[in-house]
This record gives C-alpha cells, sequence and structure tokens, in this order.
C-alpha cells in the first residue's frame, strides 16, 4: 500500500495532484523527473545522509520519559526526539534533501515559506552552507510571534519578506511564495516546508523525513524489543507526522494519531483543524481536506501555534483518514498550554507549542492503553521560539 502511492498523477485516493497554472507545470515536472533519477542515485543518498549524519546529528534518540510514564501509570511513554537536530527541529531533514535537488539542478536562488519559522531557519541555514541566495515569505503575525526566528533567518543571511495579505498567517506566506516562483523560475528553487502543495512535493518531503521513522524501526527493537502500539504526532501541513507515519503504515498493529489544533474549541470555528471539521477542496496546488465556507472560500483559523495556524492538510493525511489507517484528534489551546509546562516540569524538555499537541493528547490517550503498551511521541521541535508568545499569553513579568 505505501509503497505505490502517489499513483503517476500525484493522487493518494482523490487528493493530491497538480492543480496549478501551466507556468508551474514545466517546473513541477523538472524536479518530478530530478527526483525520480536521483532517489535511486547511490551518490546522491550518500550525500544526503552525510549531510544528516555530520551536519544534523542524525539519528536522533529514542528516549524513555520516566516521569511522565509514572504520572500516566498505564503504558511507557517514548520520545522520538527530533528537538535535538541541528536548528532545533525536524524541518532541517527536509531541508538537507531538498537543497541538494537545488545543487543537482543549478538552481542559485531558493524561496520558502514558513510559520513558526523553523522551516525558514531551516531552509536558511543550507542555503548559507551552499551559498545561496535565499528569500523567507512569513505572515506578519507570525513574524510577531516568532520574532526570534526572524532574527535567526536574518543572522544566516536570508531575505525576510513579510506579508500581510489576508489573515497574514502561513496560508498567505504561502500565496507569496508561490507568486514568486512564477515570476522567477527559471533560477529558482522552492523548497515547500511540509507535505503540502502541487505532486511531487507532498511525496518528496514525506521521503526526506521519513528517516525519523525508519529510525524509530531500529531503535524500538533495541529499546523495548518490537514496535510501539501508538505513535502520536502534531498536524498542521503534517510533515513531522507523515514522516514517523510513513514507514509504519503497512504495519496494521501500530496505531497512527494525528494531533490538529482545536484553538478556541472546534465547536467555535475558531480552530485549525481541517481534518476534524473540514470538507475536501483544492488548496495551494492540492486537493485534500481544509477548512472552507459553503462556497468553498478558504476560512480563517485560530491556534496558539504558528506552526499549526494552516486551513489546509497534506493530501496522504486525506487519505489516511479517509481509509480509517490514522486517527485525526485535535486538542485545544488551553490543553497544549497544560501539557507544555507540565512536559517542561517533570522531562525537563522545553517542546515548541506545536509538539506540546501531541503531549496535550495523553490525558485521552493513556487511560486506554495497558501497562505492557509503548507510546513514541514524535518531539517535532524545541520551543525556544516559542518563549515570547508563552510570555504575552500568560502576561508574565520577566
Amino acid at each position: 500500500m505505501k509503497n505505490n502511492l502517489p499513483d503517476k498523477d500525484g493522487f493518494f485516493g482523490e487528493y493530491g495532484g497538480k492543480f496549478v497554472p501551466e507556468t508551474l507545470m514545466f517546473a513541477l515536472n523538472e524536479l518530478e523527473q530530478t527526483y525520480t533519477k536521483l532517489k535511486e542515485n547511490n551518490d546522491f543518498n550518500s550525500e544526503f545522509h552525510k549531510d544528516l549524519t555530520e551536519f544534523v546529528g542524525r539519528p536522533s534518540p529514542l528516549y524513555f520519559a520516566k516521569r511522565l510514564t509514572e504520572f500516566y501509570n498505564s503504558g511507557s511513554i517514548w520520545l522520538k526526539r527530533e528537538d535535538l537536530n541541528h536548528t532545533g527541529a525536524h524541518k532541517i531533514n527536509n531541508t538537507v534533501g531538498q537543497i541538494l535537488l537545488a545543487k543537482y539542478m543549478g538552481k542559485k536562488r531558493i524561496i520558502a515559506e514558513t510559520g513558526a519559522g523553523q522551516h525558514g531557519v531551516a531552509t536558511a541555514t543550507v542555503a548559507a552552507r551552499l551559498g545561496l541566495d535565499c528569500h523567507i515569505y512569513m505572515g506578519s503575525e507570525d513574524v510577531k510571534r516568532q520574532s526570534l526566528n526572524v532574527y535567526r533567518m536574518k543572522l544566516l543571511g536570508a531575505e525576510v519578506h513579510e506579508v500581510n495579505s489576508g489573515s497574514a498567517t502561513l496560508k498567505d506566506a504561502l500565496n507569496e511564495a508561490l507568486r514568486d516562483w512564477v515570476t522567477n523560475i527559471e533560477d529558482t528553487y522552492y523548497i515547500i516546508g511540509s507535505v503540502t502543495g502541487p505532486h511531487p512535493y507532498p511525496m518528496i518531503v514525506r521521503d526526506f523525513n521519513a528517516v525519523v521513522g525508519y529510525e524509530l524501526i531500529e531503535q524500538s527493537q533495541k529499546s523495548f524489543g518490537r514496535m510501539p502500539d501508538s505513535i502520536v504526532a502534531c498536524v498542521g501541513g503534517g510533515s513531522n507526522a507523515m514522516g514517523i507515519f510513513y514507514p509504519f503504515i503497512d504495519m496494521k498493529d501500530v496505531e497512527l494519531i494525528g494531533v490538529e489544533a482545536a484553538g478556541k474549541g472546534i465547536e467555535t470555528g475558531e480552530h485549525a483543524a481541517p481534518l476534524n471539521d473540514g470538507s475536501p477542496g483544492v488548496l495551494h496546488g492540492a486537493k485534500s481536506y481544509l477548512m472552507q465556507d459553503e462556497n468553498g472560500q478558504v476560512r480563517g483559523t485560530a491556534s496558539i501555534s504558528a506552526g499549526l495556524d494552516y486551513p489546509g492538510v497534506g493530501p496522504e493525511h486525506s487519505w489516511l483518514k479517509d481509509i480509517k489507517r490514522a486517527k485525526y484528534v485535535a486538542v485545544s489551546d488551553d490543553q497544549v498550554m497544560k501539557a507544555f509546562h507540565m512536559v517542561n516540569k517533570m522531562e525537563g524538555i522545553l517542546p515548541a507549542l506545536e509538539t506540546a499537541h501531541a503531549f496535550a493528547y495523553l490525558d485521552d490517550l493513556m487511560p486506554t492503553m495497558k501497562k505492557d503498551q509503548h507510546i513514541v511521541i514524535n518531539v517535532s521541535g524545541r520551543g525556544d521560539k516559542d518563549l515570547n508568545s508563552v510570555v504575552e499569553i500568560e502576561d508574565i513579568q520577566l
């Protein structure tokens, strides 16, 4: 099942595809042909894995969360520590891979969109390493929320373009990045940061980030002698979740749980949970579940977390939802803040607010688990970037 999708047209079941202007079709076809050729190339794969080891610091550890396990007193909780990667999140896995594609394609200019800023930082990092011109698009609301990451991108030599249109968040940043790409298609490589967008991007991002799941297979055998019973990851566009889910899709005994942002509550409509409260439609070049009104207009989103504040989701997640291979739930901002503090105090780990969504679901999940079961949480990123937001939300006097 997992090895033959997407199909030749880029669809996972009815989701995915290339819904883009004709001007982008050449670039997408060129990218697909290059990637198809290089993904079987030994030199390319050796360079990719060498960079992951020596530059990123992989493999990331699988860590036993002793105090959280004792607190819930049911199954054992393990943490896949993507927060320990260079730049502090899983995003670097994909950008290392895509910058190599850009290098092999001879592109000299790199563009990207970012919400929480981690993809922007990761893109600026790999572009700096190769001496490439880098432009990052970011909504003005996210620029305010993620000022530390904005400064990091600038330190790395990237030009940050603040987007004021629409809701001034990730959706609008992606719109502007696509406009840039159409205008500068000859010399520009667009590094999309999630398993979203037109084919072949959802496949490429998934494949590069699947290193997380493949490592987990080996680490699980070493740590507890079998595969996990449940894997939990937050879902915005869905790259961290898909990276850890993908190698397990055919393992039917492993439960896959994606956690979306319920914001102020699903019932209020002020959230970012298209898999829980959305319907199929087309956004940013692909068909997937998205938040839209009865006229097909994209609805506004609300989340404490900039990285999950997006009205759509990757097409492969949409397919996994429909075939019931993965379960998608949602947690509120209040639940997230509670989990954020708990993980800090119990495990000495500062999770990103995105990641705290996965931890927040433990309150619902753990009472259903048995003592001999094993749960893995994908710690998609560290929370240094969110401290300004937390201080503001909680009105803390420093």
